[in-house]
């Protein structure tokens, strides 16, 4: 049938369907909402249809009120099967009977197939074809369209461009696909290849969990499909997939190519040398662990055709399910930027498209998917739309829907987000290559998101080692009696006399015998194994240039430039005007400048950058203001985006009120722009511990379990100023415990000089030796003028891990007072105050607590000959804070004396809920510290 068109006269409208027009305009007129969306539509292109459009002359003999009810109910009745089709759709493989809907019965409108056919079609449907005739001819096509083994949920999306493309997508039947004979041997033989290998794996490793993708094996032919259509009709020459285990050696065999040798290497009872590092190795001295066979991710480069090349990514993801969604997003956005020209880096979504592979159960269930989704139209953010396919098993591990989920569908939560949704039964392999063609040229047209909801099943129970008939007996009675896919395709295809038995027969037998002959190859010791790759031997920490400080005034005078007729709100402008005096006033370098001309000189040096987190624009504390807002005209102004100096892009930005995605999509991006320096800011230390899951699974041991490298810089403001047990711990407790194989950097810099000087390394160390950087960031230390820094600081020296505060006469220190962050500078302060000095006390800043400063602190404690105790001082309570790791890391540095410890006892809170009680404790702590 040929798409609806556009009429373009009024009076092709004519006896009954005038009527009907001129009665829709005046409830139109009444309330615009009493009318579809495509009737909204028409009524604003055209204007009103002419009032004599139905009169007598022009109205076919014997239309009467009776006709005109049978129309007004026969177009509702086809607006519903549109809308609510999917409530009568033979959506699930396994059932064996249609549920009926009364809003879709022709009872519940009073009508009957005779009526219907008293009315012309076009009556029903103004732009049909004229295939259809009457209005039961229009009514029954409109069930074939919409309540088969493909059903659509578009009512939520209100563009009404978009709205119109999907309707007028369905209702020309573009969906079903007209493959040719060869197509749909092709098809058949992908099939019977992904349901092969599920079966010699079950055969072959009894017992040992895959994971396997029966019952929602579609899924491989239509990656098949999104990867050519993004190869042969697009610029898109990179695809970044993330999905949970489930189907995942079956994606990475057949979509990322991943030998079966190597797959079956893994299952194989003996570990191969090629794959696993031997003991004394690069990968076992620096830490590599690796990660079970379906979490692994892999690349593949592949040839389309001649002239196209595609990069292929399947994104590592540990067993936390959707975690993956934001990382892959990230991945994706950072494949799109281009960050080489100074200014905002410039986007293009058509050089990578995102596809997220979501459980039915954890796509309602986990926040993190609405939290992905939520970013999809946000500039810092979106990817130019992601295809999202749920494979729906109907099952969560031993959970039924009814438990799982308040919604119909699993789907349901993508509808706030205005995403079109498309259930497709997972049996119908060719109507699952036709949804994947429309959400592709969807997501080209309008660059947003769509979602397939593959209704499949779970073959097997949760992993090949559950039995699920313990819970869901009948259910797993049908499926043990229902044919697999590959066997559904089949005999549809000797139906309709494509292939014999014979010959598929013959594609079985020939994929088996690859199986066996690779399989044994392998136990013979024969197979050619993929080598895993090593981490490599790091070099010594690099070191950053000095930076002049001519560079630094004439960065300086160019960031407080301002456009022509740019007005500055006159309280921050006073603040920033301040800055000119930095490099002539003592300390005149506070922690924000130095953040920024870190930023700067790094931009000059080549380094792309980006930066985002809640308020990050502004700062948490009204201290960063990198984006200037026009208190006339409300236009933002980015110093740092016009900088003359600058030889690489810079974006800062807001992020939504969410850890966990955002944090991921950072990561993401980090993991491949491996020349930019990515930060994420959390609006409060604490609020780290929303986005968990990403440090315990990704950032902390990626580099182990996947050899996966990223150079994400945290900043996560920490400090007790008696705030209470929020806002004050960002939980250092918790990145030392993960601390290990050199896996990141934990630092707390407290100065300007020490902030400026680690950042440039960062970026020293992003191409030689990445590392993600932890940076316990300040809050009240911002102002403290104790942390401020003289701009020679800034050209001279660099970052010191272990920050020695200078004494007069070594040999008359008796005691050494550690301590990490703001408390050693409230330390030194009063320390400074006591009558008569303290000459016997020395004082000592851990700076940098992982990597731990080993040989530094020994040579301290080796210089004071009269050393009698050590103190380790913090104001974290005695279970939190560094007190635990640095007790037992520090040890062989201190020439045989103990570590005595000062601070707050253990607590399950972090902090006092009243500052006068917080107040009292840090006096005990501090005068603890420096009295005798």
């Amino acid at each position: 049938m040929a798409a609806r068109v556009h009429h373009t006269s009024w009076q092709d409208f004519y006896g009954p369907n005038a009527g009907y027009i001129i009665e829709l305009y005046e409830n139109y007129l009444r309330n615009p909402e009493s009318v579809d969306q495509a009737t909204r539509n028409l009524f604003a292109e055209w204007g009103p249809p002419p009032m004599d459009l139905a009169e007598p002359d022009a109205v076919v003999e014997g239309v009467d009120e009776d006709t005109l009810h049978i129309i007004r109910q026969g177009t509702e009745l086809a607006r519903n099967i549109r809308d609510l089709g999917h409530l009568q759709a033979h959506l699930n493989p396994l059932d064996t009977s249609v549920a009926s809907s009364p809003l879709l019965q022709l009872e519940t409108y009073g009508l009957t197939a005779e009526k219907l056919q008293r009315i012309p079609a076009q009556s029903l449907w103004p732009t049909c074809g004229p295939e259809l005739r009457t209005g039961w001819d229009v009514i029954q096509h409109l069930f074939s369209l919409y309540t088969g083994t493909l059903a659509y949920e578009f009512s939520h999306v209100h563009n009404p461009e978009e709205r119109q493309w999907l309707d007028n997508y369905v209702d020309s039947n573009q969906v079903r696909p007209h493959l040719s004979a060869v197509e749909k041997r092709a098809l058949l033989r992908r099939l019977i290849a992904v349901d092969q290998f599920e079966k010699f794996l079950h055969h072959t490793f009894p017992g040992q969990k895959r994971f396997s993708i029966e019952g929602t094996d579609a899924m491989v032919p239509m990656l098949d499909q999104l990867i050519h259509l993004s190869a042969s009709t697009t610029t898109i020459r990179n695809v970044v997939i993330g999905m949970a285990h489930r189907g995942r050696l079956n994606v990475l065999a057949h979509i990322l190519g991943k030998p079966y040798a190597d797959i079956f290497a893994e299952f194989h009872s003996a570990p191969n040398k090629d794959l696993v590092p031997s003991a004394g190795s690069s990968g076992i001295n620096f830490g590599w662990t690796g990660d079970v066979k379906y979490h692994l991710g892999a690349r593949k480069v592949m040839q389309e055709s001649n002239m196209v090349e595609m990069h292929l990514t399947l994104a590592d993801n540990p067993s936390h399910l959707e975690f993956v969604d934001p990382v892959v997003e990230g991945m994706a956005r950072a494949v799109q930027d281009s960050r080489e020209q100074p200014g905002l880096p410039v986007q293009n979504p058509d050089n990578a498209l995102a596809v997220l592979i979501h459980g039915d159960a954890s796509f309602p269930g986990e926040g993190v998917v609405s939290e992905t989704l939520n970013l999809s139209r946000l500039a810092a953010y979106n990817t130019g739309g992601t295809v999202h396919i749920i494979a729906n098993n109907v099952m969560g591990f031993t959970t039924e829907p009814d438990q799982g989920r308040s919604t119909l569908y699993a789907s349901d939560l993508a509808k706030g987000f205005e995403i079109p949704i498309v259930h497709v039964n997972a049996d119908d392999a060719e109507a699952c290559l036709g949804v994947t063609k429309m959400a592709h040229l969807y997501r080209q047209k309008f660059h947003k998101d769509f979602l397939i909801d593959l209704v499949g099943y779970r073959r097997w129970g949760h992993n090949e080692g559950d039995d699920p008939s313990v819970t869901q007996p009948l259910l797993y009675e049908a499926v043990q009696a229902h044919l697999v896919p590959a066997e559904v395709y089949a005999q549809q295809l000797e139906r309709e006399g494509v292939v014999t038995h014979q010959a598929v027969e013959q594609i079985i037998e020939a994929i088996q015998e690859e199986f066996r002959s690779t399989y044994q190859a392998l136990t013979r010791g024969e197979a050619v194994l993929t080598k895993r790759g090593v981490m490599p031997e790091d070099p010594i920490n690099p070191e950053p240039a000095p930076v002049s400080e001519e560079l630094l005034k004439s960065i300086n005078q160019a960031l407080l430039q301002r456009p022509a007729g740019f007005h500055v709100y006159p309280k921050l402008d006073r603040i920033l005007a301040k800055r000119q005096e930095a490099f002539t006033a003592p300390q005149g370098v506070d922690w924000a400048l130095a953040e920024t001309l870190a930023m700067a000189t790094i931009l000059a040096e080549g380094t792309p950058i980006r930066f985002t987190g809640q308020d990050s624009e502004r700062g948490t504390f009204s201290q960063r203001h990198l984006v200037l807002h026009d208190v006339k005209t409300g236009e933002k102004y980015c110093p740092l985006d016009h900088l003359p100096q600058a030889q690489a892009s810079f974006l800062i930005s807001n992020s939504p009120l969410s850890e966990t995605a955002v944090l991921g999509f950072e990561y993401g991006y980090s993991t491949q722009a491996s020349e930019a320096m990515v930060f994420w800011e959390a609006q409060y230390g604490d609020f780290a511990n929303v986005a968990q899951v990403l440090f315990d699974q990704f950032i902390g041991p990626g580099r182990s379990k996947w050899l996966q490298t990223s150079s994400l810089i945290m900043l996560l403001p920490h400090g007790y100023e008696g705030m209470g047990p929020e806002h004050s711990s960002a939980r250092l407790e918790r990145f030392l415990q993960l601390s290990a194989d050199e896996n990141w950097r934990v630092t707390i810099p407290t100065s300007a000089a020490q902030y400026f000087h680690l950042l440039r390394s960062q970026a020293a160390w992003i191409s030689k030796r990445p590392r993600p950087l932890v940076v316990m960031a300040p809050k009240s230390l911002l102002r403290n003028p104790q942390a401020a820094s003289a701009a020679a600081e800034l050209t001279h020296g660099s970052f010191k891990a272990l920050w020695a505060m200078p004494v007069a006469n070594p040999a008359e220190i008796t005691r050494l007072v550690l301590s990490s962050g703001k408390i050693g500078i409230e330390v030194r302060q009063a320390a400074q105050e006591v009558e008569g000095g303290t000459p016997w006390l020395a004082m000592a800043r851990l700076e940098q607590l992982y990597p731990f400063p080993a040989a530094e602190l020994s040579d301290l404690v080796a210089s004071l000959p009269n050393l009698k105790e050590i103190y380790w001082v913090q104001e974290e309570p005695q279970n939190m804070g560094a007190w635990t790791y640095v007790a037992t890391t520090a040890a062989p540095s201190l020439h045989g004396l103990s570590l005595t410890y000062v601070g707050r006892p253990a607590h399950s809170a972090p902090a006092e809920g009243y500052a006068q009680r917080h107040a009292a404790e840090q006096h005990r702590i501090i005068q603890e510290a420096i009295s005798r």
